[in-house]
């Protein structure tokens, strides 16, 4: 391990902002926050709202920033690239905000039944070739129903057609009230000015870049009704570099 992400991991050892909780400890011990996030950690009430996959956690500090009466957890296994997110928002004295260092597999065990408002899912990776991996997954569904209030909301900013469509298709097959779908965001005027699109994350920009356009989804998760997996064969992304299987026909369009 190199010296400048041993140095990144010492950081995040001492930012107040930071909690960690390996699936060792949380096996053995559980987890102390969970239910006791506004009490104990933000001293107040206000909604919680979390960033799964946060990355370098700009999405994360950009809506603490915008909405003061919100609280906002980055959660991302990757500490050295959270680092980033956690080392701003100390250093600009934010109380709205903090990071998770976990494996989004066990995010219902950091959570009580509504403790959490709002979902966002900033580029996830569209996992392709593993359904049960993809964040927007009847897997991940029937895990978010354990913490996140009843019709809470889950955005979904993607510069994938696979994801996004898988996640309509989704929404749609389990009657999920779907509010927004753009399948190019920063040409809809509706979001001129809007922190969907003021707010940038690193890999957005990466995108906007290369000349792909951003796909947002915004839908409510009720707590009832059984859970089950759109049957449609989904154009994949030719662009990404996945070892993948080609599993249809249709022109895969950008």
């Amino acid at each position: 391990m190199g010296k400048g992400k041993l140095a990144k991991f010492a950081d995040m050892a001492a930012n107040p902002l930071v909690v960690e909780c390996p699936y060792w400890q949380l096996q053995k011990e559980g987890f102390d926050l969970k239910g006791r996030w506004g009490s104990d950690f933000f001293h107040n009430q206000n909604p919680i709202v979390l960033e799964l996959g946060c990355g370098r956690g700009e999405y994360t500090v950009g809506l603490a920033h915008v909405y003061s009466d919100h609280n906002f957890i980055g959660v991302d296994i990757k500490g050295s690239r959270m680092w980033h997110g956690a080392q701003q928002a100390q250093a600009e004295g934010l109380t709205n905000v903090a990071f998770l260092r976990t494996n989004i597999e066990f995010i219902h065990e950091m959570f009580a039944p509504d403790e959490v408002s709002e979902l966002w899912l900033t580029f996830s990776d569209p996992q392709m070739k593993k359904p049960t991996k993809r964040l927007t997954s009847t897997y991940f569904m029937e895990r978010y129903r354990r913490f996140l209030i009843d019709r809470g909301v889950i955005h979904l900013k993607s510069d994938s057609n696979f994801m996004a469509t898988y996640t309509r298709l989704m929404a749609e097959a389990n009657g999920f009230p779907i509010e927004t779908f753009t399948d190019d965001l920063y040409a809809n005027h509706e979001f001129e000015d809007s922190p969907l699109t003021t707010i940038r994350t690193y890999y957005e920009q990466m995108w906007l870049e290369r000349g792909l356009s951003i796909k947002y989804i915004r839908f409510r998760l009720p707590h009832e009704g059984a859970l089950a997996e759109p049957d449609v064969e989904i154009p994949i992304d030719e662009y990404r570099s996945y070892n993948h299987e080609v599993r249809t026909t249709v022109k895969t369009r950008k």
